[in-house]
């Protein structure tokens, strides 16, 4: 090739090379592809340790919420088995954490709450496990987390029970990015993957 052609190759390689420079630039690889389901309402519960808790102390943290009873023989052993599993992959990221609510507060006291925690080798810093006044749990599940229909709503709350399998995970400004269910080992999978992912998230 002639002198000029080089020079006109050298030009093109330099200016596709400085567009994608700038492109890559430009993206924020921080922010994750999923998108954003809901936002968590504001919040009040009772810890496992009797301290009353709110979203402010999950402020800055990817969590994964679910709902659950103790005394539950179904489906609740295995989500929690399942639950564990991701909080051992998870448990050494200091922005992590796991809120566990019970459905059932009128059996599932503070003190039954902690045995439960303590028989899963839960540590209170990263894995609250959570009672409170039912209707709010109810509604935290349902409009909050989305675990649940929020058409379930009835006028009598007494008169209700819920039971959803579904974990959400929330990120670090409060917004639920994704709904999994919590007996597929495949859905658990990409729990942690989507978990990490927003881990690498900065906060608004």
């Amino acid at each position: 090739m002639s002198k000029r052609t080089w020079i006109y190759v050298g030009f093109f390689v330099l200016l596709f090379g400085g567009f994608y420079a700038f492109l890559y630039a430009t993206i924020d690889t921080s922010k994750s592809r999923l998108p954003v389901l809901s936002d968590v309402k504001p919040f009040e519960f009772i810890r496992q340790d009797s301290v009353v808790v709110t979203q402010k102390g999950v402020s800055g943290k990817v969590y994964v919420s679910e709902f659950f009873f103790t005394t539950c023989p179904g489906i609740c052993p295995k989500m929690n088995s399942n639950m564990k599993k991701l909080y051992e992959v998870l448990k050494e990221e200091k922005d992590f954490m796991i809120l566990s609510h019970t459905v059932d507060p009128a059996n599932d006291s503070v003190a039954r709450l902690k045995f439960y925690a303590d028989s899963l080798g839960a540590d209170i810093k990263n894995w609250w496990f959570l009672t409170g006044n039912k209707q709010s749990l109810y509604k935290s599940a349902r409009e909050s987390y989305i675990v649940d229909d929020p058409k379930n709503n009835s006028e009598n709350i007494n008169e209700e029970f819920l039971h959803t399998q579904f974990f959400a995970l929330v990120d670090k400004n409060g917004r639920v990015r994704g709904v999994y269910d919590g007996l597929k080992n495949n859905e658990i999978n990409k729990l942690v993957t989507d978990a990490k992912d927003l881990l690498k998230e900065k906060t608004r």
